[in-house]
């Protein structure tokens, strides 16, 4: 039985029309030959709605019941493309999460999927139907509806996907395919044919806003193809995430194949810090037990027996940071702190950075030239990251994108 689960986000599936073009797509890929399951999102901004509903009524949700509402806004999807589905001549059927058989861990807002009883699954596919399946969705083993958090009609899609050791799954949104940037702050930007999970994934945590981190991570763990597509274009073939991208000897002999901007950072310092065994520690151990998540890291060398460290942080956790930072301070003998919310990351990011040399002095001779300032630095085999003033963020983009001759050629 040869398995294809497509995902459709919300924009995907906006209006009527939408889900009514989202149908035939369906459709073209049943006459291919195609068992097929069908993972959706909640319809445009629906979600946004049902936020702002929770929002007027409290500041401090109980999460289970936020959980509740907004697991409900997936459930019009599935039943409305169901109809859809039912209408062409199709064997259709909508299920939510739960009934589709997926386990989550007993955490509301943020859960992680444990397994997947497939079997009720197999049996419609067998039988001809098309099941259409709320993401971002679960149930505990207890029975309490949760939800999989950003990202999560992704994830389930590639989690239902490996359940069914589907042949792919094809992701659809409202971009043709992985670019080399952002095309809204590039214009001339390349589309790939293909992208190693390694490279996607560093893109996705990054900022690049086409997959998110989990469902990539998932993917890669059980070598389950990605197509990334458009859901207006429905002849584009999109970008294909896989183990060992294949590209053309062009794309072969680039050392980059794209760059991400990162708003959402805040750089902390803390002066005057003891220069001793152990300071680091006591300063990022209990950042870390207060849920503080920590990203690039600089200590400055020693002087006079007092160094500065400084580090950067999602920037909705920045002030809470700070707060924290501020204690720990006092408790290490530390001078001041100090906090810039105005800060992004722009990273470039490429397989072929392994065995080239020149990658790093051609990206920051790049920003040089801009008159962009590099406040810190950081490294990974396939990547590097520089913070910079949130003012330049957009320019250091272009100048990165352009010193690797990413724009299309001819």
């Amino acid at each position: 039985m040869k398995i294809l689960v497509q995902k459709f986000g919300g924009t995907s599936v906006g209006s009527i029309d939408r889900i009514k073009a989202v149908a035939e797509i369906c459709a073209s890929e049943l006459a291919s030959g195609y068992k097929l399951l069908v993972v959706v999102s909640a319809m445009g901004k629906s979600t946004d709605t049902l936020v702002s509903l929770m929002e007027g009524l409290t500041d401090t949700p109980n999460a289970r019941e936020q959980d509740m509402l907004l697991s409900s806004g997936e459930q019009v999807s599935i039943a409305l493309l169901s109809m859809a589905l039912s209408k062409l001549g199709l064997k259709a059927i909508s299920l939510t999460g739960w009934q589709a058989g997926i386990v989550t861990e007993a955490k509301h807002g943020r859960a992680r999927i444990c397994s997947i009883d497939e079997v009720y699954l197999r049996s419609l596919l067998e039988k001809g139907y098309v099941p259409v399946v709320a993401g971002f969705q679960g149930i505990t083993e207890d029975g309490e509806i949760t939800t999989l958090g950003r990202g999560g009609s992704d994830t389930t899609a590639v989690a239902l996907a490996v359940a069914l050791d589907a042949e792919r799954c094809d992701i659809y949104t409202d971009v043709d395919g992985v670019h080399s940037t952002d095309p809204r702050l590039v214009s001339k930007t390349s589309k790939l044919e293909t992208i190693s999970y390694d490279e996607m994934l560093e893109l996705a945590s990054l900022g690049a806003q086409v997959l998110h981190p989990r469902s990539v991570e998932l993917a890669k763990c059980y070598s389950m193809p990605m197509r990334v597509r458009s859901s207006w274009k429905r002849e584009d073939k999109g970008t294909l995430v896989c183990d060992n991208a294949k590209p053309s000897m062009l794309e072969g002999a680039r050392s980059v194949c794209g760059v991400a901007l990162d708003r959402k950072q805040a750089r902390l310092s803390i002066v005057g810090v003891p220069d001793k065994p152990g300071i680091a520690h006591s300063i990022f151990t209990e950042l870390s037990d207060q849920g503080v998540s920590v990203d690039v890291i600089v200590q400055c060398v020693s002087q006079d027996g007092f160094t500065e460290v400084d580090f950067t942080v999602g920037r909705a956790d920045a002030l809470r940071a700070q707060e924290l930072l501020k204690s720990i301070a006092v408790k290490i003998g530390a001078r001041e702190t100090a906090i810039d919310p105005c800060v992004v990351k722009v990273s470039a990011v490429g397989a072929g950075m392994i065995d080239q040399p020149g990658i790093a002095s051609t990206m920051f001779k790049a920003l040089g030239d801009r008159g962009i300032n590099i406040q810190m630095i950081s490294t990974s085999e396939i990547r590097i990251s520089c913070i910079v003033s949130e003012e330049q963020g957009e320019l250091a983009v272009g100048a990165i994108h352009d010193a690797f001759g990413l724009a299309p050629q001819g």
